[in-house]
């Protein structure tokens, strides 16, 4: 047995087992990645896609993914890699490539308008050795990296490779532990502290997805704003938001798409506290 400590539940694993987020083992006493090197996902996106609107805008960026995650929002978009069954089935049939071969691919596509590598599709963090080994590469070969994640993570992990990391993406998905831990399975302390600690060194964007009857109140934009306003970014920026509208999705089919006025609704409340609110979805 031992105890992982790459996010908030410390999961304590058997030796051969595997943790809550199904990417996380232990052999021989040492908790290691399931998913290192194992990609699910890879595609050449805008780095808009990410979403990034204050970074290298008009780039494109090797995007990929693996299996696994450590929260459970029953909306997932890419629930086919992320905690379904599905996902979890990969761990026997995901392609494997190594740091070396993902980097060379990167260069390779510098020629189609590539900057660099985005760790994105399902949870990256849950496999962070492949991140940290990857972006140290990438880095030195004058590429650039991008973390899109839900910041469930402990902020230590950062330390590992945050000087590698240029720019991320981190879900704020709601302001309310309520709607974090029996909505999401996850824990809203852990997110905040994760994006404290991720804009000492790296650009950071925030995404917030309006799930109706969830966390669509004015009163919670509101607050969710004002601290986000509270941030800065190395440059001295303001962190932009970027808020996006749901569809129905995954285990959350019975809810309707997020109507388009509540979105551009939120959004100017949002920009009651902060420079650069954009929509998304929409």
């Amino acid at each position: 047995m031992a105890e992982c400590g790459v996010c908030f539940r410390h999961c304590n694993i058997p030796e051969g087992g595997v943790g809550f987020c199904g990417a996380r083992t232990v052999r021989g006493g040492k908790v290691e990645a399931l998913n290192y090197g194992r990609i699910t996902s890879i595609a050449l996106d805008p780095v808009e896609k990410k979403p990034l609107a204050h970074f290298f805008p008009g780039s494109m960026i090797l995007s990929v993914g693996s299996f696994g995650c450590n929260l459970r929002c029953p909306f997932c978009q890419n629930h086919e890699i992320s905690w379904s069954k599905q996902a979890f089935a990969f761990a026997e049939t995901a392609e494997e490539i190594s740091p070396e071969a993902l980097v060379e691919l990167a260069l390779k596509a510098r020629a189609r308008g590539n900057i660099g590598i985005a760790f994105t599709y399902n949870e990256p963090l849950v496999g962070c050795e492949f991140v940290r080994d990857t972006a140290a590469l990438a880095g030195k070969a004058g590429l650039k990296n991008v973390l899109v994640t839900n910041g469930s993570a402990e902020p230590g992990i950062l330390k590992e490779f945050c000087a590698d990391i240029d720019a991320m993406n981190i879900d704020l998905k709601g302001f309310t532990d309520c709607y974090y831990s029996k909505t999401l399975g996850g824990d809203l302390r852990t997110v905040l502290n994760f994006i404290e600690a991720a804009v000492v060194n790296s650009h950071v964007e925030l995404t917030t997805l309006i799930v109706p009857g969830e966390n669509d109140s004015e009163a919670e934009m509101r607050e969710l704003s004002r601290w986000v306003s509270g941030l800065k970014n190395p440059d001295g920026d303001e962190v932009p938001l970027h808020i996006t509208r749901f569809f129905p999705r995954f285990r959350m089919r019975d809810r309707t798409a997020t109507d388009v006025r509540t979105v551009y609704r939120l959004a100017d409340v949002a920009r009651e506290n902060l420079k650069y609110v954009y929509t998304g979805n929409c």
